[in-house]
């Protein structure tokens, strides 16, 4: 009865998340209590919008957020795959005539049934889905180079290279739609390319604008998707809280503060408490005085700050925390540009940009503290104003061209969709260029006369295949293949085989569900394959990260025991965590 209620409430989930599958996918409207609306197609954001009170369902929404957050994409996938493995599963054991028919002992029966398929299908994903996607699935695709982000258009000499743009496209056509994907891909590849550093790998590239993204983008409301575009330098998301002088483009300088500049003997919040009485009036009347002088010397000392920041040609300062009115007045009357209350994000890119350091005790400052910077201004992005900055020579140095990514769209929802679609294809990207799950020793216990030959390709980053369930379709194929060789060679386990077909069934449900699939024998593919290019692909890596991250949740779904409070809990088993 657990089972087929667990059944159930993936069949539920899977029809939310089906609406929105695929690039023909629609949307899915969501009124909060607040009467707000919300459209959106992005899988993740679909499921964790959910009430969901069954333990099952929620610790599903729970892997999927997981697997999203580090992947950043295949949340509808995971969904739909994960409910054919347990229909599967569940199928397979009502059918096993070893199951005993007595009412109590059959149901204990089936559910250890249940669990030993799961375990199995877990180690024989583990053990052996790498070979199997180098031999059956990787002669089909091809690797993307980091080069490719530069090249927006191609010549029909290089007509058979599928660059980032196609893979970059497929994703944002099933997150944001047909209509701006192209613009959107374009933009992305943009940014990429500003951002590669000097003799760095691809993913180190990406991982600091993966890092750094809260600080490298802005999000407009009230335009647009077409007015998105990237600004040189950084937009600092404050405002001046001084007069900013009318420098034009002239260089500047400027220092970093973490804390405040001027000392106060007593912070904002804190109170002095004085007592009554002759002794303590004296007391008092001595602690006032101290309070006067302490006044006098915090005003001489920031005065001697300023004169020093003077004299080291600083004009901007930037602030982490809200300043004293005074420090307001006395760098207003030294013409300096205050910028407070930054967030710790936007401090730390551009001390990594501009290669200074912030300072935490303003009696140390020193050359190294002061930044060069190319300008320092006003920039109006919407209905808000903002800091822009720019950097010296860092094209020239380390072959990178600072700029911030400007977001734009009709509503304040949709450009936080944009954003997060920004975000999830740099994560998918990022996973797209690690190798497959597999190391070399795993590699040097092939047994597959033929799997050396791809042993070096599956190896290389960057590794795609054409969209469409291109991918399950072949590994269907090779999976069937693989469960016969099994069968013959190994008699005496006959569960290796099962699951595999288990699990050959449920990707070829998936490729039938995805639309345009090649439905056509393999030899035919690779000869269409060779005339006429895909335009979509998808990244094997993501592919193989997706089925891991299934299958163990698969296995963590038979090993749930829901509680008396209604929470659930794991059985206590020891099989290996991948999410």
């Amino acid at each position: 009865h657990r089972r087929r209620e667990s059944v159930r409430t993936l069949c539920a989930l899977e029809a939310v998340v089906l609406r929105s599958f695929g690039p023909d996918g629609g949307q899915v409207l969501f009124i909060r209590d607040t009467a707000e609306a919300m459209l959106s197609r992005s899988g993740s954001r679909i499921l964790t919008a959910l009430r969901l009170e069954h333990p099952l369902a929620r610790m599903v929404v729970e892997c999927v957020w997981k697997h999203s957050t580090v992947t950043g994409d295949g949340s509808k996938t995971f969904v739909l795959l994960l409910a054919s493995l347990l229909r599967m599963i569940h199928t397979t054991v009502c059918k096993d005539p070893t199951v005993s028919h007595t009412c109590n002992s059959r149901k204990a029966a089936e559910a250890a049934l249940a669990r030993r398929l799961a375990d199995e299908l877990l180690a024989f994903v583990l053990e052996d889905l790498d070979d199997l996607i180098t031999v059956g699935v990787v002669p089909y695709g091809c690797c993307v180079s980091w080069e490719d982000f530069t090249a927006k258009t191609q010549s029909p000499v290089h007509t058979n290279n599928h660059h980032v743009q196609k893979l970059l496209a497929s994703f944002f056509h099933t997150r944001l739609g047909y209509t701006h994907c192209d613009f959107i891909s374009n933009l992305a590849c943009e940014l990429f390319a500003s951002w590669k550093f000097k003799n760095d790998t691809p993913a180190l590239s990406l991982q600091f604008v993966n890092d750094n993204f809260p600080a490298l983008h802005t999000p407009v409301s009230g335009f647009p998707i077409d007015c998105s575009r990237l600004i040189e330098g950084q937009i600092i998301h404050r405002d001046f809280a001084t007069p900013c002088p009318q420098t034009e483009n002239q260089p500047v300088k400027a220092v970093i503060f973490t804390g405040y500049l001027e000392s106060e003997l007593l912070r904002a919040g804190e109170v002095l408490e004085v007592g009554c009485g002759e002794q303590v009036m004296e007391e008092n009347s001595s602690m006032k005085q101290s309070i006067v002088q302490f006044s006098a010397w915090a005003e001489r000392s920031l005065e001697w700050v300023i004169a020093d920041l003077q004299s080291l040609g600083v004009s901007v300062l930037l602030f982490a925390v809200k300043q004293s009115p005074a420090v307001l007045a006395l760098a207003t009357q030294a013409e300096m540009c205050v910028v407070e209350c930054i967030s710790e994000d936007e401090l730390s890119l551009f001390a990594q940009l501009s290669g200074s350091m912030p300072v935490s005790d303003f009696w140390m400052i020193q050359p190294e503290h002061v930044a060069s910077l190319a300008f320092c201004r006003p920039v109006l992005l919407g209905a808000h104003r903002y800091v822009h900055v720019a950097f010296h020579d860092l094209e020239e140095k380390v072959m990178v061209k600072p700029c911030s990514l400007v977001i734009c769209a009709p509503g304040e929802g949709q450009t936080d969709q944009y954003a997060c679609a920004f975000r999830d294809a740099i994560r998918m990207l990022l996973t797209a260029w690690e190798p497959l799950g597999m190391t070399a020793h795993t590699a040097s216990k092939r047994t597959c006369s033929n799997a050396s030959p791809f042993q070096q390709r599956v190896l290389e980053p960057g590794c795609v295949i054409p969209a469409g369930g291109t991918f399950e379709l072949l590994l269907h194929h090779t999976l069937r293949q693989h469960s016969r060789s099994r069968s013959v060679s190994d008699n005496t386990n006959m569960s290796l085989p099962a699951v595999s077909q288990l699990l050959a069934k449920a990707l070829l449900i998936l490729s039938l569900i995805s639309d345009h699939s090649p439905l056509f024998p393999r030899h035919l593919y690779k000869q269409e394959h060779k005339t006429n290019p895909v335009q979509n692909c998808k990244s094997i890596s993501c592919k193989y990260q997706l089925l891991l991250a299934v299958v163990q949740c698969v296995t963590m779904s038979h090993h749930l025991t829901r509680l008396p409070d209604g929470t659930a809990q794991e059985h206590a088993k020891d099989h290996p965590k991948h999410l």
